[in-house]
């Protein structure tokens, strides 16, 4: 099988496990990217480990599983708030981990641990957050979320190869241009209109904010996780996904919008 067809089938299977997961409830879509989040911190440490950095694998990942679910099910509503003040203790704690390890190079061991779970696992969780509004499970909103990010992606993908002249970031990414991604920031904001026709309770001008807000910090998210295997060395940060490659290839995007569309929500909603 070609790359074409592998990216189209692991494409098609990867957006349909995560919109399916939306629709079933807020437990599905929790667990899935709860395992998301372990994949993803698994991936980042494996990367960054080399003969002088070497991160708490372990430690990083039973940090991260706690710390998201501490963020996720107190925005559902299943555990009091008050729990979140955990997720502090719970990050100390892995530096005091690095006393016993006995390793050449703790702080640095230190900065990647933490690093993994601020990156990749503290986004994911906030996605819950921008799921539930007063314990009202919002799909509509999740699945805009999702459908917006990925056309950003798309259409900056499409127009680039269509009218790309002018490089956005050439010593990071050759291929993107600025072209491609205002072209494609444009036709987004027609994707947010759509949802906002047909989900009136948000209103237009949230949808389009949200939109901006993705297509910026998006492609910004990828050229992040394009940097990070630059200095790494590496083409792709993993193959578990046939095609697309590894899971921070996948939700480059993701992570570093996330935060941002939180804020947003929190803050005028």
């Amino acid at each position: 099988m070609n790359n074409f067809l592998q990216r189209i089938l692991t494409g098609t299977v990867f957006v349909g496990v995560i919109l399916a997961s939306i629709w079933w409830g807020p437990l599905y879509f929790q667990y899935l990217f709860l395992l998301v989040a372990i994949l993803a911190l698994d991936e980042f440490y494996r990367l960054t480990t080399t003969e002088n950095e070497q991160p708490n694998r372990i430690g990083g990942i039973i940090a991260g599983v706690l710390c998201y679910l501490l963020l996720s099910f107190t925005a559902s509503g299943d555990i009091p708030v008050r729990l979140l003040t955990l997720i502090f203790p719970i990050l100390v704690l892995l530096f005091f981990a690095e006393l016993y390890r006995k390793k050449t190079f703790p702080f640095r061991n230190i900065s990647l641990t933490v690093t993994g779970i601020l990156y990749t696992t503290l986004p994911l969780a906030l996605l819950t957050h921008i799921a539930f509004t007063d314990l009202y499970y919002n799909r509509a909103l999740l699945i805009g979320y999702f459908v917006i990010l990925w056309s950003s992606d798309s259409f900056a993908y499409v127009h680039g190869n269509l009218f790309g002249r002018s490089k956005l970031f050439e010593r990071i990414s050759p291929k993107k241009s600025w072209e491609g991604s205002i072209l494609g920031g444009l036709s987004t904001l027609g994707v947010a209109w759509g949802f906002s026709v047909f989900n009136p309770e948000i209103p237009l001008v949230q949808w389009m904010i949200m939109a901006v807000l993705i297509c910026i910090t998006g492609t910004l998210g990828d050229l992040t996780e394009s940097l990070l295997k630059r200095s790494l060395g590496v083409k792709d940060s993993g193959n578990l996904l046939p095609g697309h490659g590894g899971i921070l290839d996948r939700f480059d995007a993701l992570f570093l919008s996330i935060p941002f569309v939180w804020a947003f929500f929190q803050i005028f909603s």
